[in-house]
């Protein structure tokens, strides 16, 4: 068993060493139920085939098929991550960096307000920037969830550095940029 494990890190191929998918739906008060339940119909139907941990936050609903938890500690939610092949998130920062400081591509459905998922549409427009840098896998329309899982697995795993990443003085940097623009015009506005 220690030996395969050796072949397959000595290939660079973590996801099959590790095949599990964790989800975040992040701690907001509001319940996200398009994705939970996009989640659970694509396990029925056998297109989620991995092993799934979702962190449902104020979401009430149990997914079958899915090890569900409202609260995850954060030290564990680093390991499930650290450990995942895939993650699905919400569109908050911190969630979407702890991803990346793990070399991993998130898969990012972002809160919209107008499904009553959050009380205004940052999440969308956190997505939209981090989209453009190409440090996500977006999915604006959960009818595209199964594709962005296909699209997330044919992505390598990138070893984690130890210093902070260029990534996320890259993503800090364009935060910065973009928090300044927005505050400018709204006071301009």
């Amino acid at each position: 068993m220690a030996q395969t494990k050796k072949k397959i890190w000595k290939k660079g191929n973590l996801r099959r060493q590790f095949a599990m998918i964790i989800v975040s739906l992040g701690t907001h008060e509001r319940n996200f139920f398009r994705l939970v339940k996009e989640i659970e119909k694509l396990i029925q139907e056998k297109k989620i085939k991995e092993k799934t941990i979702i962190q449902l936050g104020y979401t009430k609903y149990g997914v079958k098929g899915a090890e569900c938890h409202d609260f995850i500690p954060f030290n564990r939610m680093k390991r499930y991550i650290r450990n995942s092949s895939i993650m699905i998130t919400h569109g908050g920062v911190g969630s979407i960096m702890d991803a990346l400081s793990f070399g991993k591509i998130p898969i990012v459905v972002p809160r919209r307000k107008e499904l009553n998922e959050h009380s205004d549409d940052h999440q969308m427009q956190i997505t939209k920037e981090m989209e453009k840098q190409e440090l996500i896998i977006p999915v604006y329309d959960i009818n595209n969830l199964e594709n962005a899982i296909k699209r997330a697995k044919k992505i390598k795993v990138k070893k984690r550095e130890n210093k902070k990443s260029k990534i996320l003085n890259l993503i800090n940097k364009r935060l910065k940029e973009w928090e300044k623009n927005e505050i400018g015009a709204n006071i301009s506005g």
